[in-house]
């Protein structure tokens, strides 16, 4: 398992487990949610596309696997998803903090 993966693993493990927990109702929009994260995976997966393509930032061998998904890393592409996953995580949470003070 490369260290990035085990980074991505480590960093939404604990939200995505919680976001079942019904208060938090993350997954009441799952068509959202997926529109959003496709959306952000589409826009910084283009723009980080073309930056690898220009040359500006590359990725060593020995922290990504070698599987690629035009021309990044496939644990690139999670991160993608995973964490603004864990910002929505977090966004939901704060809500869910708010409304118990009130």
């Amino acid at each position: 398992m490369s260290p990035y993966l085990k980074l991505l693993l480590l960093s939404g493990c604990v939200p995505f487990i919680l976001s079942f927990w019904p208060p938090l109702r993350i997954w009441r929009y799952p068509r959202a949610l997926a529109f959003t994260l496709s959306l952000i995976i589409f826009i910084f997966g283009s723009w980080d596309i073309f930056a690898t393509w220009r040359g500006h930032w590359s990725f060593a061998p020995a922290g990504v696997f070698a599987t690629r998904i035009i021309n990044l890393p496939l644990e690139e592409v999670l991160f993608f998803a995973v964490i603004p996953f864990c910002c929505i995580f977090t966004w939901e949470v704060i809500n869910y903090l708010k409304q118990k003070v009130k």
